[in-house]
Protein backbone atom coordinates (compact mmCIF):
# COMPACT_ATOMS: atom_id res chain seq x y z
CA UNK A 1 0.00 0.00 0.00
CA UNK A 2 0.95 3.30 -0.47
CA UNK A 3 2.24 5.46 2.60
CA UNK A 4 1.73 8.94 3.68
CA UNK A 5 4.11 11.29 1.21
CA UNK A 6 6.66 13.43 3.40
CA UNK A 7 6.28 17.36 3.49
CA UNK A 8 8.92 18.70 1.72
CA UNK A 9 11.53 20.79 4.05
CA UNK A 10 11.34 24.01 2.37
CA UNK A 11 13.28 27.55 3.42
CA UNK A 12 10.73 29.80 3.74
CA UNK A 13 12.81 32.75 2.74
CA UNK A 14 13.00 31.30 -0.89
CA UNK A 15 10.93 31.22 -3.68
CA UNK A 16 8.64 27.94 -4.06
CA UNK A 17 9.53 26.47 -7.81
CA UNK A 18 6.67 25.61 -9.68
CA UNK A 19 7.11 21.81 -8.82
CA UNK A 20 7.69 22.03 -5.19
CA UNK A 21 4.15 23.85 -4.93
CA UNK A 22 2.14 22.22 -6.64
CA UNK A 23 3.96 18.99 -4.11
CA UNK A 24 2.60 21.12 -1.18
CA UNK A 25 -0.84 21.38 -3.06
CA UNK A 26 -0.95 17.67 -3.21
CA UNK A 27 -0.16 17.35 0.26
CA UNK A 28 -2.99 19.94 1.12
CA UNK A 29 -5.60 18.33 -1.02
CA UNK A 30 -5.29 14.87 0.39
CA UNK A 31 -3.67 13.14 -2.43
CA UNK A 32 -1.03 10.41 -1.22
CA UNK A 33 2.01 9.91 -2.64
CA UNK A 34 3.45 6.69 -1.79
CA UNK A 35 7.74 7.76 -0.68
CA UNK A 36 8.88 5.21 -2.80
CA UNK A 37 8.74 7.28 -6.07
CA UNK A 38 9.53 11.12 -6.77
CA UNK A 39 8.01 13.49 -9.64
CA UNK A 40 11.04 14.88 -11.45
CA UNK A 41 12.42 16.41 -14.64
CA UNK A 42 16.08 15.00 -14.73
CA UNK A 43 16.02 11.30 -15.89
CA UNK A 44 12.76 10.88 -17.61
CA UNK A 45 11.81 10.96 -20.93
CA UNK A 46 9.86 14.11 -20.76
CA UNK A 47 9.65 17.61 -19.12
CA UNK A 48 8.52 16.38 -15.68
CA UNK A 49 7.96 12.24 -15.24
CA UNK A 50 8.16 9.70 -12.19
CA UNK A 51 11.08 7.66 -10.66
CA UNK A 52 10.87 4.76 -8.48
CA UNK A 53 13.40 5.56 -5.45
CA UNK A 54 12.61 1.94 -4.36
CA UNK A 55 11.61 -1.24 -5.88
CA UNK A 56 7.95 -1.53 -6.09
CA UNK A 57 5.70 -4.69 -6.59
CA UNK A 58 3.21 -5.19 -8.50
CA UNK A 59 -0.52 -4.47 -7.20
CA UNK A 60 1.52 -2.07 -4.84
CA UNK A 61 -0.54 1.26 -4.95
CA UNK A 62 1.79 4.59 -6.33
CA UNK A 63 -0.78 7.32 -5.60
CA UNK A 64 -3.99 8.03 -4.78
CA UNK A 65 -6.23 10.90 -5.88
CA UNK A 66 -9.85 11.56 -4.41
CA UNK A 67 -12.21 12.97 -6.65
CA UNK A 68 -12.31 16.73 -5.37
CA UNK A 69 -8.78 17.29 -6.52
CA UNK A 70 -10.23 16.34 -10.66
CA UNK A 71 -10.09 19.62 -12.53
CA UNK A 72 -14.04 19.32 -14.45
CA UNK A 73 -16.41 21.35 -15.00
CA UNK A 74 -18.43 19.54 -11.85
CA UNK A 75 -15.22 20.52 -9.52
CA UNK A 76 -14.76 24.08 -11.07
CA UNK A 77 -15.61 27.15 -9.36
CA UNK A 78 -18.14 27.63 -12.20
CA UNK A 79 -19.41 24.22 -12.60
CA UNK A 80 -23.46 25.94 -11.76
CA UNK A 81 -23.44 28.04 -14.47
CA UNK A 82 -21.80 25.26 -16.80
CA UNK A 83 -24.90 23.42 -15.39
CA UNK A 84 -27.35 26.04 -15.83
CA UNK A 85 -26.32 26.89 -19.60
CA UNK A 86 -25.27 23.31 -20.78
CA UNK A 87 -27.85 23.23 -23.65
CA UNK A 88 -26.39 26.32 -25.23
CA UNK A 89 -22.39 24.65 -25.03
CA UNK A 90 -23.25 21.63 -26.89
CA UNK A 91 -20.50 20.76 -29.91
CA UNK A 92 -19.39 18.03 -31.78
CA UNK A 93 -16.12 17.47 -29.66
CA UNK A 94 -18.35 17.51 -26.56
CA UNK A 95 -15.42 19.39 -24.33
CA UNK A 96 -16.57 23.17 -24.53
CA UNK A 97 -17.36 23.01 -20.74
CA UNK A 98 -14.41 21.84 -19.62
CA UNK A 99 -12.63 24.23 -21.65
CA UNK A 100 -14.41 27.01 -20.48
CA UNK A 101 -13.60 25.57 -16.77
CA UNK A 102 -10.17 25.98 -17.52
CA UNK A 103 -10.39 29.25 -19.31
CA UNK A 104 -11.57 30.23 -16.57
CA UNK A 105 -9.24 28.65 -13.77
CA UNK A 106 -6.38 28.83 -15.68
CA UNK A 107 -6.60 32.79 -15.95
CA UNK A 108 -7.88 33.19 -12.14
CA UNK A 109 -5.00 33.98 -9.35
CA UNK A 110 -7.59 32.77 -7.08
CA UNK A 111 -7.63 29.33 -8.29
CA UNK A 112 -7.96 26.46 -6.21
CA UNK A 113 -5.99 24.51 -8.80
CA UNK A 114 -3.12 27.50 -9.61
CA UNK A 115 0.06 25.56 -8.29
CA UNK A 116 -1.17 22.11 -10.30
CA UNK A 117 -1.63 24.57 -13.52
CA UNK A 118 1.17 26.56 -13.51
CA UNK A 119 2.98 24.19 -13.83
CA UNK A 120 2.31 24.94 -17.21
CA UNK A 121 3.34 28.57 -18.18
CA UNK A 122 3.03 28.20 -22.07
CA UNK A 123 1.10 24.82 -23.64
CA UNK A 124 2.33 25.45 -26.67
CA UNK A 125 5.91 23.20 -24.87
CA UNK A 126 3.89 20.57 -25.40
CA UNK A 127 5.03 20.70 -29.24
CA UNK A 128 1.86 19.53 -30.78
CA UNK A 129 1.70 19.85 -34.79
CA UNK A 130 -0.93 22.04 -34.25
CA UNK A 131 2.23 24.25 -33.54
CA UNK A 132 3.57 23.89 -35.96
CA UNK A 133 3.46 26.36 -39.37
CA UNK A 134 1.29 24.65 -42.15
CA UNK A 135 4.35 24.29 -44.12
CA UNK A 136 6.20 22.21 -41.37
CA UNK A 137 3.66 19.70 -40.99
CA UNK A 138 2.94 19.40 -44.86
CA UNK A 139 6.65 19.26 -45.82
CA UNK A 140 7.72 16.63 -42.55
CA UNK A 141 4.49 14.46 -42.35
CA UNK A 142 3.51 14.29 -45.87
CA UNK A 143 1.92 10.54 -45.98
CA UNK A 144 1.41 9.78 -42.27
CA UNK A 145 -2.05 10.88 -41.97
CA UNK A 146 -1.36 14.14 -39.60
CA UNK A 147 -1.52 17.28 -41.46
CA UNK A 148 -4.91 16.24 -42.97
CA UNK A 149 -5.83 15.46 -38.72
CA UNK A 150 -4.42 18.23 -37.80
CA UNK A 151 -6.28 21.11 -40.43
CA UNK A 152 -9.46 18.99 -39.06
CA UNK A 153 -8.74 19.91 -35.49
CA UNK A 154 -7.88 23.30 -36.44
CA UNK A 155 -11.06 24.22 -38.25
CA UNK A 156 -13.04 22.31 -35.57
CA UNK A 157 -11.36 24.44 -32.92
CA UNK A 158 -12.01 28.09 -34.69
CA UNK A 159 -15.30 26.76 -35.65
CA UNK A 160 -16.46 26.02 -31.98
CA UNK A 161 -14.64 28.94 -30.40
CA UNK A 162 -16.49 31.32 -32.64
CA UNK A 163 -19.97 29.43 -32.78
CA UNK A 164 -19.91 28.95 -29.18
CA UNK A 165 -17.69 29.74 -27.15
CA UNK A 166 -17.53 33.24 -27.97
CA UNK A 167 -20.68 34.23 -27.54
CA UNK A 168 -21.41 32.54 -24.33
CA UNK A 169 -18.85 34.29 -22.85
CA UNK A 170 -19.92 37.41 -23.93
CA UNK A 171 -22.75 36.78 -21.91
CA UNK A 172 -20.70 36.73 -18.98
CA UNK A 173 -17.97 39.40 -19.06
CA UNK A 174 -17.23 38.86 -15.20
CA UNK A 175 -16.27 35.14 -15.61
CA UNK A 176 -14.18 35.99 -18.80
CA UNK A 177 -12.73 38.31 -21.37
CA UNK A 178 -12.50 38.02 -25.23
CA UNK A 179 -8.70 40.10 -24.46
CA UNK A 180 -8.17 37.84 -22.62
CA UNK A 181 -9.95 34.36 -23.08
CA UNK A 182 -8.79 34.29 -26.44
CA UNK A 183 -8.99 31.59 -29.73
CA UNK A 184 -4.95 30.86 -29.18
CA UNK A 185 -4.84 30.54 -25.43
CA UNK A 186 -8.31 28.08 -26.38
CA UNK A 187 -6.27 26.23 -28.65
CA UNK A 188 -3.35 25.89 -26.54
CA UNK A 189 -5.76 24.36 -23.90
CA UNK A 190 -7.44 21.92 -26.50
CA UNK A 191 -4.11 20.20 -26.87
CA UNK A 192 -3.89 20.19 -22.86
CA UNK A 193 -6.88 18.13 -22.84
CA UNK A 194 -5.47 15.93 -25.69
CA UNK A 195 -2.60 15.87 -24.23
CA UNK A 196 -3.56 15.11 -20.09
CA UNK A 197 -6.92 14.57 -19.86
CA UNK A 198 -8.74 11.34 -19.04
CA UNK A 199 -12.10 9.42 -19.26
CA UNK A 200 -13.46 7.72 -17.06
CA UNK A 201 -14.15 4.08 -18.39
CA UNK A 202 -18.20 3.46 -18.93
CA UNK A 203 -19.52 1.43 -15.90
CA UNK A 204 -21.25 -1.76 -17.00
CA UNK A 205 -25.47 -1.87 -16.30
CA UNK A 206 -26.52 -4.23 -14.08
CA UNK A 207 -29.76 -4.55 -15.80
CA UNK A 208 -30.69 -6.15 -18.92
CA UNK A 209 -30.79 -3.20 -20.93
CA UNK A 210 -31.29 -3.40 -24.69
CA UNK A 211 -27.61 -3.04 -26.67
CA UNK A 212 -28.95 -0.62 -28.87
CA UNK A 213 -29.39 1.19 -25.48
CA UNK A 214 -25.67 0.90 -24.43
CA UNK A 215 -24.43 1.78 -28.00
CA UNK A 216 -25.96 5.28 -27.47
CA UNK A 217 -24.37 6.19 -24.34
CA UNK A 218 -23.01 9.10 -24.55
CA UNK A 219 -18.84 8.81 -23.64
CA UNK A 220 -18.13 10.36 -20.20
CA UNK A 221 -16.37 14.16 -20.58
CA UNK A 222 -12.25 14.50 -20.23
CA UNK A 223 -11.33 15.62 -16.72
CA UNK A 224 -7.80 16.87 -15.26
CA UNK A 225 -6.37 14.50 -13.28
CA UNK A 226 -3.59 15.93 -10.91
CA UNK A 227 -0.04 13.86 -10.58
CA UNK A 228 -1.68 11.21 -13.01
CA UNK A 229 -0.91 13.46 -16.16
CA UNK A 230 3.18 13.35 -14.79
CA UNK A 231 3.41 10.12 -15.72
CA UNK A 232 4.47 9.24 -19.47
CA UNK A 233 3.28 6.81 -21.82
CA UNK A 234 4.65 3.10 -23.40
CA UNK A 235 3.42 0.80 -24.80
CA UNK A 236 4.73 -1.31 -22.43
CA UNK A 237 3.61 0.25 -19.52
CA UNK A 238 4.94 -0.22 -15.74
CA UNK A 239 1.44 1.33 -14.14
CA UNK A 240 -2.48 1.69 -14.60
CA UNK A 241 -5.06 4.36 -13.66
CA UNK A 242 -7.61 2.48 -11.52
CA UNK A 243 -11.20 4.44 -10.93
CA UNK A 244 -13.10 4.02 -7.51
CA UNK A 245 -16.30 5.72 -6.21
CA UNK A 246 -14.30 8.06 -3.88
CA UNK A 247 -11.12 8.66 -5.68
CA UNK A 248 -8.29 7.24 -8.73
CA UNK A 249 -5.55 5.18 -8.05
CA UNK A 250 -2.25 4.59 -9.97
CA UNK A 251 -1.57 0.43 -9.45
CA UNK A 252 1.72 -0.56 -10.35
CA UNK A 253 1.17 -3.84 -13.08
CA UNK A 254 4.51 -4.71 -12.83
CA UNK A 255 7.22 -4.67 -10.55
CA UNK A 256 9.05 -1.34 -11.02
CA UNK A 257 12.87 -1.46 -10.12
CA UNK A 258 14.77 1.49 -8.04
CA UNK A 259 15.49 3.97 -10.17
CA UNK A 260 13.33 2.94 -13.66
CA UNK A 261 10.90 5.72 -14.60
CA UNK A 262 7.03 5.16 -13.93
CA UNK A 263 5.12 4.75 -17.07
CA UNK A 264 1.29 5.08 -17.56
CA UNK A 265 -0.30 3.79 -20.86
CA UNK A 266 -2.77 6.03 -22.76
CA UNK A 267 -3.96 3.29 -24.37
CA UNK A 268 -3.02 1.25 -27.52
CA UNK A 269 -1.70 4.26 -29.64
CA UNK A 270 0.24 4.29 -32.69
CA UNK A 271 2.92 6.80 -33.34
CA UNK A 272 1.02 9.47 -35.73
CA UNK A 273 -1.61 8.93 -33.15
CA UNK A 274 0.68 9.89 -29.95
CA UNK A 275 2.67 12.94 -32.34
CA UNK A 276 -0.69 14.45 -33.07
CA UNK A 277 -2.80 13.91 -29.79
CA UNK A 278 0.27 14.42 -26.96
CA UNK A 279 3.31 15.51 -29.39
CA UNK A 280 5.69 12.71 -28.92
CA UNK A 281 6.39 9.61 -29.98
CA UNK A 282 7.70 6.56 -29.12
CA UNK A 283 11.50 5.40 -30.40
CA UNK A 284 11.67 3.46 -33.86
CA UNK A 285 10.38 -0.14 -33.29
CA UNK A 286 9.62 -0.04 -29.88
CA UNK A 287 5.97 0.47 -30.15
CA UNK A 288 3.55 -2.35 -30.82
CA UNK A 289 0.63 -0.97 -31.40
CA UNK A 290 2.14 1.16 -34.19
CA UNK A 291 -0.11 1.10 -37.40
CA UNK A 292 -0.19 2.11 -41.26
CA UNK A 293 -3.42 3.14 -43.06
CA UNK A 294 -3.90 2.40 -46.52
CA UNK A 295 -6.60 4.38 -48.11
CA UNK A 296 -9.48 2.19 -49.66
CA UNK A 297 -9.23 4.69 -52.63
CA UNK A 298 -5.61 3.27 -53.37
CA UNK A 299 -7.36 -0.03 -53.43
CA UNK A 300 -10.00 1.08 -55.77
CA UNK A 301 -7.43 2.76 -58.16
CA UNK A 302 -5.28 -0.62 -58.14
CA UNK A 303 -8.55 -2.44 -59.38
CA UNK A 304 -9.34 -0.01 -61.59
CA UNK A 305 -5.84 0.01 -63.52
CA UNK A 306 -5.60 -1.45 -67.19
CA UNK A 307 -9.65 -1.54 -67.57
CA UNK A 308 -10.19 -0.48 -71.15
CA UNK A 309 -14.11 -1.86 -72.03
CA UNK A 310 -17.00 0.49 -70.53
CA UNK A 311 -18.64 -2.62 -68.93
CA UNK A 312 -15.58 -3.29 -66.92
CA UNK A 313 -15.44 0.40 -66.07
CA UNK A 314 -19.35 1.01 -65.59
CA UNK A 315 -19.10 -2.52 -63.12
CA UNK A 316 -15.83 -0.95 -61.21
CA UNK A 317 -17.96 2.16 -60.65
CA UNK A 318 -20.92 0.49 -59.48
CA UNK A 319 -18.90 -1.63 -56.74
CA UNK A 320 -17.15 1.69 -55.44
CA UNK A 321 -20.92 3.26 -55.31
CA UNK A 322 -21.83 0.44 -53.37
CA UNK A 323 -18.45 0.01 -51.38
CA UNK A 324 -18.91 3.60 -50.06
CA UNK A 325 -22.56 3.08 -48.87
CA UNK A 326 -21.25 0.11 -46.80
CA UNK A 327 -18.12 1.84 -45.88
CA UNK A 328 -20.24 4.91 -44.87
CA UNK A 329 -17.26 7.11 -42.74
CA UNK A 330 -14.31 4.40 -42.85
CA UNK A 331 -11.80 5.58 -45.73
CA UNK A 332 -8.72 3.14 -44.85
CA UNK A 333 -7.58 -0.10 -43.32
CA UNK A 334 -5.49 -0.27 -40.93
CA UNK A 335 -2.48 -2.68 -40.47
CA UNK A 336 -0.46 -3.28 -37.42
CA UNK A 337 2.62 -5.15 -36.86
CA UNK A 338 0.97 -8.61 -37.02
CA UNK A 339 -1.48 -8.00 -39.64
CA UNK A 340 -4.74 -5.97 -40.27
CA UNK A 341 -7.05 -4.65 -37.05
CA UNK A 342 -9.92 -3.77 -39.66
CA UNK A 343 -9.91 -7.44 -41.15
CA UNK A 344 -13.56 -7.06 -41.81
CA UNK A 345 -13.67 -3.87 -43.60
CA UNK A 346 -10.81 -5.19 -45.97
CA UNK A 347 -12.09 -8.49 -46.45
CA UNK A 348 -15.68 -6.95 -47.33
CA UNK A 349 -13.74 -4.08 -50.10
CA UNK A 350 -11.75 -7.11 -51.25
CA UNK A 351 -15.02 -8.91 -51.99
CA UNK A 352 -16.76 -6.21 -54.00
CA UNK A 353 -13.93 -5.37 -55.92
CA UNK A 354 -12.87 -8.63 -57.41
CA UNK A 355 -16.47 -9.59 -58.18
CA UNK A 356 -17.63 -10.77 -61.27
CA UNK A 357 -20.51 -9.14 -63.09
CA UNK A 358 -22.84 -12.02 -62.31
CA UNK A 359 -21.74 -12.03 -58.28
CA UNK A 360 -22.18 -8.69 -58.16
CA UNK A 361 -25.50 -8.68 -59.65
CA UNK A 362 -26.85 -11.26 -57.18
CA UNK A 363 -24.76 -9.26 -54.27
CA UNK A 364 -26.89 -5.78 -55.41
CA UNK A 365 -30.34 -7.93 -55.40
CA UNK A 366 -29.70 -9.37 -51.93
CA UNK A 367 -28.42 -5.26 -51.25
CA UNK A 368 -25.50 -6.04 -49.41
CA UNK A 369 -26.63 -8.80 -48.01
CA UNK A 370 -25.18 -12.51 -48.31
CA UNK A 371 -24.88 -16.07 -46.42
CA UNK A 372 -21.11 -15.89 -45.63
CA UNK A 373 -19.74 -18.93 -43.84
CA UNK A 374 -16.52 -17.14 -42.98
CA UNK A 375 -16.76 -16.34 -39.45
CA UNK A 376 -14.49 -13.36 -37.96
CA UNK A 377 -12.22 -15.18 -36.60
CA UNK A 378 -11.23 -16.76 -40.17
CA UNK A 379 -11.55 -14.23 -41.96
CA UNK A 380 -9.10 -12.07 -38.88
CA UNK A 381 -6.46 -15.25 -39.01
CA UNK A 382 -6.49 -14.73 -42.99
CA UNK A 383 -5.74 -11.43 -42.79
CA UNK A 384 -2.61 -11.78 -40.09
CA UNK A 385 0.88 -12.06 -40.85
CA UNK A 386 0.41 -15.58 -41.03
CA UNK A 387 -2.62 -15.88 -43.21
CA UNK A 388 -1.88 -13.12 -45.67
CA UNK A 389 0.61 -15.24 -47.91
CA UNK A 390 -2.37 -18.02 -48.07
CA UNK A 391 -4.77 -15.15 -49.92
CA UNK A 392 -5.93 -15.64 -53.40
CA UNK A 393 -3.89 -14.19 -56.04
CA UNK A 394 -6.05 -11.61 -56.90
CA UNK A 395 -6.47 -10.49 -53.46
CA UNK A 396 -3.17 -10.22 -52.72
CA UNK A 397 -2.16 -8.22 -55.84
CA UNK A 398 -4.37 -5.15 -55.06
CA UNK A 399 -3.24 -5.18 -50.83
CA UNK A 400 0.14 -5.41 -52.30
CA UNK A 401 -0.22 -2.48 -55.21
CA UNK A 402 -2.16 -1.02 -52.85
CA UNK A 403 0.76 -0.81 -50.22
CA UNK A 404 2.76 0.35 -52.84
CA UNK A 405 0.82 3.54 -53.99
CA UNK A 406 0.59 4.34 -50.28
CA UNK A 407 4.20 4.57 -49.56
CA UNK A 408 4.92 6.53 -52.05
CA UNK A 409 2.55 9.28 -50.65
CA UNK A 410 5.98 9.53 -48.56
CA UNK A 411 7.21 11.81 -51.13
CA UNK A 412 10.93 11.23 -52.88
CA UNK A 413 13.83 10.30 -51.38
CA UNK A 414 12.01 8.73 -48.26
CA UNK A 415 14.22 5.33 -48.95
CA UNK A 416 17.35 7.81 -46.97
CA UNK A 417 15.12 7.67 -43.92
CA UNK A 418 15.78 4.28 -42.67
CA UNK A 419 19.79 4.48 -43.41
CA UNK A 420 19.32 7.72 -41.17
CA UNK A 421 16.98 6.20 -38.38
CA UNK A 422 19.82 3.76 -37.60
CA UNK A 423 22.80 5.97 -37.97
CA UNK A 424 23.08 6.89 -34.63
CA UNK A 425 25.75 10.21 -34.67
CA UNK A 426 23.11 11.35 -37.81
CA UNK A 427 20.36 10.73 -36.35
CA UNK A 428 21.37 12.51 -32.95
CA UNK A 429 22.08 15.70 -34.72
CA UNK A 430 18.32 15.96 -36.13
CA UNK A 431 16.22 18.69 -34.21
CA UNK A 432 13.29 16.90 -31.46
CA UNK A 433 10.98 17.37 -34.35
CA UNK A 434 13.06 15.59 -36.94
CA UNK A 435 13.26 12.70 -34.93
CA UNK A 436 9.99 12.34 -33.50
CA UNK A 437 8.70 12.63 -37.55
CA UNK A 438 11.17 9.49 -38.38
CA UNK A 439 9.85 7.78 -35.97
CA UNK A 440 6.67 7.97 -36.98
CA UNK A 441 7.27 7.95 -40.91
CA UNK A 442 9.88 4.87 -40.76
CA UNK A 443 7.27 2.90 -38.05
CA UNK A 444 4.31 3.29 -40.77
CA UNK A 445 6.80 2.42 -44.29
CA UNK A 446 8.14 -0.74 -42.45
CA UNK A 447 4.52 -2.31 -41.73
CA UNK A 448 3.82 -1.30 -45.26
CA UNK A 449 7.34 -2.82 -46.53
CA UNK A 450 6.30 -5.99 -44.77
CA UNK A 451 2.60 -6.25 -45.76
CA UNK A 452 4.37 -5.85 -49.65
CA UNK A 453 6.66 -8.93 -48.57
CA UNK A 454 3.84 -10.93 -47.23
CA UNK A 455 1.52 -10.36 -50.77
CA UNK A 456 4.14 -11.21 -52.94
CA UNK A 457 3.21 -12.44 -55.97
Amino acid sequence: MATEAKRPKVDHGSVLSPLQNFLQWCDRVGLVLSNKVCVSKEGTVAEYGMLAKDHIEEGEVIFTIPRSALLHQGTTKISALLEKEQSSLESSSGWVPLLLALLYEYTSSQSHWKPYLSLWTNFKTLDHPMFWSKEERDRLLRGTGIPEAVDTDLANIQREYTDVVLPFIAKHPDLWNPDTHTLDLYTQLVAFVMAYSFQEPQQEEDDDDDDEEEDEKAPNPPMMVPMADMLNHVSNHNANLEFTPDSLKMVCVRPIHKGEEVFNTYGQMANWQLLHMYGFSEPYQSNSNDTADIPITNLYKVATQGIQSDLDRQLAEEQWEMLCQMMQEKTTVVFGRQGCLTDTELHTVLKVLCMSSREFSEFKDNEGWEEDDEDDERISLAFSNEGLPGLKASWKRLIHEAARLTVRTYGEGSDSEQVLIEDKEAYAGLSSRQQKVLQVRCGQKSILYRLMELTES
